[in-house]
């Protein structure tokens, strides 16, 4: 195993999960649901905490690791997530319940995101999390940089998409939109980014103010 490996491995591996996430994480894979890795929750985490966050919306459910771990860095903060399957959101709201999370700090709404997202209110989120349909990840985005506030931060999971963005022979719709975003964000004025190797990679996207 190389260094980088090797170094990568240490930063998964040394992430300490609550049993509530652990829970969530293995009824995900039950489910066969891909949920974020522990290294990526982590990142998000300290993301959420550092922001301050107080309003967080997550577009893309599942059963709620993604949203446990954003939570447990934002303690004062409500979630709002969205996902497509009605016993997802069951799930995971039975999940954030396990986790101490109090129902007043959780909204759940059933349906596509790029049907939803259009309808939501412009700067109003301290932290926007991507994880939602693989093939929608630019659509989304754009969506997540128009709701998030000025100086808050959009997190797209899953970055690197199974190592094939850095990859150029790689060229199928998905690793091909992956790799555009990750180089049009690199690229723009309007933002400030990078991007985490950690887990699958996670691309960090903080609004400039207007």
């Amino acid at each position: 195993m190389s260094q980088h490996d090797q170094s990568w491995k240490f930063a998964t591996d040394i992430v300490s999960e609550s049993p509530a996430v652990q829970a969530a994480r293995a009824q995900s894979l039950e489910l066969g649901i891909e949920p974020v890795s522990p290294a990526i929750g982590a990142q998000a985490a300290v993301i959420a905490a550092a922001s301050r966050a107080t309003s967080i919306l997550e577009v893309g459910t599942g059963v709620g690791v993604s949203g446990l771990w954003l939570l447990r860095g934002a303690t004062d903060a409500t979630l709002t997530s969205i996902d497509t399957e009605p016993d997802h959101l069951h799930s995971a709201r039975a999940n954030f319940t396990d986790g101490g999370i109090s129902p007043s700090r959780v909204r759940l709404i059933t349906g596509r995101a790029r049907d939803v997202l259009p309808r939501m209110n412009e700067n109003a989120y301290d932290v926007v999390f991507v994880d939602a349909d693989p093939a929608g990840v630019i659509e989304y985005t754009e969506h997540a940089l128009r709701l998030a506030r000025p100086g808050g931060t959009v997190l797209v999971a899953h970055a690197l998409w199974k190592g094939r963005v850095a990859d150029p022979a790689q060229r199928d719709e998905i690793t091909t939109g992956f790799r555009t975003l990750v180089t049009e964000i690199a690229g723009s004025p309007a933002v400030v980014s990078a991007l985490s190797t950690v887990g699958d990679g996670l691309l960090q996207i903080t609004k400039l103010g207007d």
